[in-house]
């Protein structure tokens, strides 16, 4: 059986551990936010993943997205799993390499081993629409910072 100074011990690490990974989160959350100025300090910008991309539109086209907009099947939209909504992304299929920058208004996709769904224009962009499937390279341009004044995105 345990004796007192065994269970101080116990707990004193379980709060330790607690606080560390509290700071940790804050110290995150800090480093990704933008500044009034629209400076972006991501640590994600430039990231790069490989994986599936899919797609999806008639079903969905004029329902509301997880950000709140009507989801339009013809605009250059996708859905991920944790970007920051209005991140632009540029996603390329691998087979083909045609590429389209999309906006992250929505989250998904909910099927394993897939990394990004995209509208069904930006799928016809690159090929993905007929086959529903494409194995592709996704990279993160800049986080959006207002609709009506669209910064120009450009590869690094």
């Amino acid at each position: 059986m345990f004796n007192k100074t065994k269970n101080s011990y116990i707990i004193l690490f379980l709060v330790l551990v607690f606080c560390l990974l509290s700071l940790l989160n804050t110290v995150a959350l800090a480093s990704t936010r933008i500044d009034s100025s629209g400076n972006d300090d991501s640590p994600l910008r430039g990231e790069i993943w490989y994986g599936n991309a899919s797609w999806y539109g008639p079903r969905f086209h004029g329902r509301r997205t997880s950000n709140g907009e009507k989801f339009n099947k013809r605009d250059l939209t996708a859905a991920h799993p944790f970007l920051p909504f209005n991140t632009k992304v540029l996603v390329t299929n691998l087979k083909n390499k045609k590429s389209v920058i999309v906006r992250i208004n929505d989250r998904g996709p909910f099927i394993d081993n897939r990394i990004i769904d995209l509208s069904e224009e930006a799928a016809k962009e690159i090929d993905v629409r007929k086959e529903g499937i494409a194995y592709i390279k996704l990279q993160v341009m800049t986080p959006f910072i207002n609709s009506d004044n669209e910064e120009n995105i450009t590869e690094n």
